[in-house]
């Protein structure tokens, strides 16, 4: 066989026809050879190209998702999301964070484009921190079981190691027995026996103490009875939703003159938030639910001393707020609804309307890029939000000779500017909306300039009533499941609007 490395060129003249025909069907094969093993590398090439591809469409997609993640548990409000939304997804959302940060970290890392640590910015370490000191202490002390070393000499303990781990004892039920012993004198034919402990409902097989974990976890962390029966049946007690929502109704009578105390107490303020929101009310007979509210009574947002009261009522009407705030004098802090208008009739009672609700109006075209005022707008409203961060630790002498210094020209200018810019907006037009209702309502948007303790809005008291948001999602959840049993927990509850204290315990258990 001929070489062909070995070949030169002057060589090939001395070849016969023969050799030389050896030499082109090597040299062919050699060629072939090589177009096979080349084809093999671009297949390899052109499988790389796309797995390269493929990654840095997955990276694209995950950091476009974690930074739309990022934008809904950090940022403003969108205009696809409401804060009902957004307490949904808002406990999902740390999980979803971590899971697309460890995907895009392997991906990165797969694909050797990881930033470099000098060009990416400081990572937080998260520092834990001390358990709370007021919680009682299990010590579990942990010694070797042999204490004499191997040379037969006796170990002296020289120090030990504490570590501290948070733990929890599950709700235990239990049945509590009250024995009474009964004595008799066979001389005098007596009988003596204690009587029975009063109980908060007479003949009931509630305990106080159960009564009060019912209404707490129903009203305060607002999880409803059907969730509640089937909490209680893993621990193998059966507690029908109906009787859960019997002990609520028992309860509340009792509680009728804690509520009137705490109503008290709040119109007691010269400063009262009010707000309402709706919630579902199950419907006896139609087999479906209507409207009812949950009106919210607060005092003022700088008080020392917060308290704030919920109020069910089955409407929105204005005679509502006139029933609760029978007899108060002050400051009314509303969101400027026109069912407060019946309650305001008095002279002795002032309306303070809620600055964020206007500033709201705004927000939506900033958001939606439909105005380049409603910008401008938001830019002077912030200036007074502001003022009023170094303003809230003041006292309220403090705070209105704070706003008249630095608020009140500012309020002054913008009330001009809102004026000047509705005469260059077109009638019907979202911007000139906003703007009216700055204007049509400008006198109670300003009342804050006049006492130092009225807050420029009535966020205080929205924060108070986002909890029944969440309540209302969780009874909508079981709604469907709850149906069957609405006619027997229903009679229940629709002879307990007698008093606000029922009305306030018990009427929303009908949602759930």
């Amino acid at each position: 066989m001929l070489e062909l490395h070995a070949l030169k060129t002057k060589g090939l003249s001395g070849l016969s026809s023969e050799e030389l025909a050896k030499l082109a069907t090597q040299m062919l094969a050699h060629i072939a050879e090589q177009d096979s093993h080349i084809g093999e590398q671009r297949k390899q090439l052109d499988s790389a190209a796309q797995a390269i591809k493929w990654r840095d469409t997955k990276i694209e997609k995950i950091t476009f998702e974690l930074a739309r993640l990022k934008a809904w548990r950090f940022g403003a409000k969108t205009e696809r999301m409401n804060a009902e939304q957004r307490e949904i997804f808002e406990e999902t959302l740390a999980a979803d964070q971590a899971s697309l940060e460890a995907q895009l970290e392997a991906l990165q890392a797969q694909a050797g484009t990881k930033t470099a640590p000098d060009q990416r910015p400081p990572k937080r370490k998260p520092k834990r921190e001390a358990l709370p000191a007021h919680l009682p202490r299990v010590d579990q002390i942990v010694e070797p079981e042999n204490t004499t070393c191997s040379c037969g000499e006796a170990m002296v303990r020289i120090g030990e190691d504490t570590s501290e781990r948070l733990d929890i004892i599950p709700a235990e039920f239990f049945v509590q027995r009250q024995i009474r012993g009964k004595w008799a004198c066979k001389c005098c034919q007596l009988l003596v026996q204690e009587p029975a402990a009063p109980q908060v409902v007479d003949n009931a097989i509630a305990t106080p103490g159960f009564a009060a974990h019912v209404l707490v976890s129903r009203f305060v962390d607002h999880i409803p009875y059907y969730r509640q029966e089937s909490i209680n049946a893993r621990s193998g007690v059966h507690t029908p939703r109906s009787t859960l929502a019997g002990v609520s109704g028992r309860t509340g009578a009792q509680l009728t003159p804690l509520c009137d105390a705490l109503r008290d107490f709040v119109l007691s303020s010269p400063v009262v938030h009010a707000d309402e929101t709706p919630i579902d009310l199950l419907d006896p007979g139609a087999g479906k639910t209507k409207k009812a509210y949950m009106w919210a009574f607060a005092r003022g947002a700088f008080d020392p001393e917060p308290a704030v009261v919920y109020d069910f009522c089955l409407g929105r009407g204005g005679k509502y707020p006139v029933e609760f705030l029978r007899g108060w004098s002050g400051t009314l802090v509303v969101d400027l609804y026109g069912g407060y208008d019946a309650a305001l009739k008095l002279e002795s009672r002032k309306i303070a309307g809620c600055v964020a609700h206007a500033r709201r109006k705004y927000h939506d075209l900033v958001k939606a890029n439909a105005s380049p005022v409603a910008e401008e707008a938001l830019q002077r409203i912030a200036w007074l939000y502001r003022i009023e961060a170094d303003a809230r630790p003041l006292s309220a002498d403090e705070r209105l000779a704070t706003r008249q210094s630095r608020s009140k020209q500012l309020c002054d200018e913008l009330h001009l500017w809102l004026q000047l810019e509705r005469t260059k907006v077109p009638d019907g037009s979202a911007i000139a909306g906003a703007i009216d209702y700055s204007l049509n309502h400008w006198a109670a948007f300003m009342r804050f300039l006049d006492d130092g303790n009225v807050p420029i809005d009535n966020n205080h008291l929205e924060n108070q009533m986002r909890p029944w948001a969440m309540g209302r999602n969780n009874a909508n959840c079981g709604l469907m499941r709850t149906r069957p049993n609405a006619e027997r927990v229903f009679p229940r509850l629709r002879a307990s609007t007698a008093s606000p204290a029922l009305r306030m315990i018990t009427a929303p258990a009908g949602t759930a």
